[in-house]
């Protein structure tokens, strides 16, 4: 007799998941409305992911990077562009390496050259951003969600 078993070791946090994406959501809001406040919302959502990812247990350069940039954010407010490019450069890589090649780490990429292109363009930029990851994040847990209905939340 032939028994086939499934073992599926991969584990991520739905929490992790839903709240990043609306801390995402909710910043991308606040930067299209408020763009002249960009350090501040730029600074604090910056704060707050690498709060949330030291209270999910991620490694702790991952968790030191956006706590870093907002520390150069609310330090010098005039680097906005440089320093949200430079941690978009990092998060597209992280994105591209941990999903294998996935579109999002490629427009993540292309948003941090833009910025660096385009420094006017900063606030509609880091909007489009947030909004982009935390939609496509809403939508990856929606679909897990409906693929394996025993998640309940």
């Amino acid at each position: 007799m032939h028994s086939t078993f499934n073992i599926n070791i991969q584990y991520r946090s739905t929490e992790r998941q839903i709240l990043s994406a609306l801390l995402a959501v909710v910043t991308g809001i606040l930067t299209l409305i408020y763009p002249n406040f960009l350090y501040l919302i730029a600074g604090g959502y910056l704060l707050a992911l690498g709060l949330l990812l030291i209270y999910f247990k991620m490694p702790p350069i991952i968790a030191a990077f956006p706590i870093i940039a907002a520390i150069l954010i609310f330090t010098f407010p005039e680097l906005i562009p440089f320093t949200f490019a430079g941690f978009l450069g990092f998060f597209g890589l992280i994105l591209l390496m941990a999903f294998q090649f996935s579109i999002l780490g490629f427009l993540t990429l292309i948003i941090a050259v833009l910025i660096v292109m385009n420094p006017d363009w900063v606030a509609y930029l880091i909007a489009a951003f947030l909004m982009l990851y935390g939609v496509s994040n809403l939508i990856r847990y929606y679909q897990e969600r409906g693929a394996n209905p025993r998640i309940v939340r």
